[in-house]
């Protein structure tokens, strides 16, 4: 078998679609070409913004075997696992925290795959070549986030000096429900009859939701979807990380993985949540409104997803990240795990000890929200 070889992407465009979508596959829509090259062509990522593309892909001669989207960071915005309080003690210190590497998918903290390799790829063999990346001594560190638990194994097996952070996310999982009233009758009767009256009180104010899918998605759809998504971010004194731009490019490359739920009231749409989907998972991410109703955030981000999760045969629905609210409307806690590799032998042993503490209190926040789950016993 031939020599891996590693070679940096300054741009995803630089590598066929066809040659890295053959290894990512369709399951996870956040790891396709046309996901991440729509960030780097509308400019949401860049040089300007302070991501800059460094993918690294592993080939044999002409062919693609291996590929794994990476930046090189200079500040830590749009990754939510925050190091912030690193790089300030690590620089008060007199070190330089960035650039630093990263491995995860901008402003998408959704759970997924990061490395994808051919099947005659020794997967011990890849990660030892990929290493000499993230060691490369103009970056302080190498930050792997929002992997999947197979994925997260595996490095560690590979690298045991990797530093381990733990975190929750709320998932909502199909346990053979069949429909909306059947997920419901798994709840409590407290939980079911409030659902209802949200739902309830949604329609009472004179909305209508629709769920509209792939193609059906129009122009004016999305331009009015991403006017309610600006209107998220304005209300917090900003503009959001993503572009109408880019919301274009996916409906233009990758219709197949969009659902709009758009609110109307009168005929007209006032609100709207856009989802990606793969094979199994719905993936609620961006969201926005231009009117102030009761119930209408839990209606549109949440049981609309839920409902065309069973429609569909989806098993999964992620609604992004925070919020014990999504506790209580049956979205279960996740645990989560990002590695980090810190090349300052005395900054690791110091994180090391963070990284301990803090998984302590991330595990028992995860039991309490076990414990809280609205589900009859």
């Amino acid at each position: 078998m031939s020599e891996l070889i590693l070679k940096r992407l300054p741009a995803i465009e630089a590598v066929a679609a066809t040659q890295w979508n053959a290894l990512v596959g369709d399951d996870h829509p956040f790891l396709r070409h046309e996901f991440l090259h729509a960030l780097e062509a509308s400019g949401a990522v860049s040089r300007s913004t302070g991501w800059v593309p460094n993918h690294l892909t592993l080939w044999r001669g002409e062919t693609l075997v291996g590929v794994m989207p990476h930046y090189r960071k200079f500040h830590s915005y749009g990754e939510y696992v925050f190091d912030w309080s690193w790089a300030d003690a690590w620089e008060g210190a007199g070190g330089r925290y960035y650039p630093k590497g990263l491995t995860a998918i901008p402003f998408s903290p959704v759970p997924g795959p990061r490395l994808a390799l051919a099947p005659d790829v020794d997967p011990l063999a890849a990660r030892d070549v990929l290493a000499e990346a993230w060691e490369d001594s103009t970056l302080s560190s190498w930050h792997l986030l929002f992997a999947e638990d197979a994925e997260v194994e595996a490095w560690l097996a590979a690298r045991p000096d990797l530093l381990v952070r733990h975190g929750v996310q709320f998932q909502w999982n199909d346990h053979g429900y069949g429909d909306f009233e059947g997920f419901l009758s798994a709840l409590t009767a407290k939980r079911r009859k409030t659902i209802r009256r949200e739902r309830r009180r949604v329609a009472e104010q004179g909305l209508s939701l629709h769920r509209l899918a792939g193609e059906a998605i129009g122009v004016s759809d999305l331009e009015h979807f991403f006017r309610c998504y600006e209107i998220t971010y304005l209300e917090r004194g900003r503009h959001g990380y993503l572009n109408l731009d880019f919301f274009q490019r996916l409906r233009r490359t990758m219709p197949e993985a969009l659902l709009l739920i758009q609110a109307r009231l009168d005929g007209q749409p006032v609100a709207a949540a856009l989802c990606l989907q793969g094979s199994r998972t719905l993936y609620g991410r961006y969201w926005g409104s231009e009117v102030l109703a009761d119930c209408l955030h839990f209606e549109a981000c949440y049981y609309q997803g839920i409902e065309h999760c069973l429609a569909h045969d989806l098993t999964c629905f992620d609604p992004g990240t925070q919020g014990e609210h999504k506790l209580t409307r049956g979205f279960a806690p996740r645990r989560l795990r990002s590695l980090h590799y810190i090349a300052d032998p005395g900054l690791r042993d110091a994180l090391d000890r963070f990284c301990a503490e803090e998984r302590r209190h991330v595990e028992a926040y995860r039991r309490a929200a076990e414990r809280a789950l609205p589900f009859r016993m």
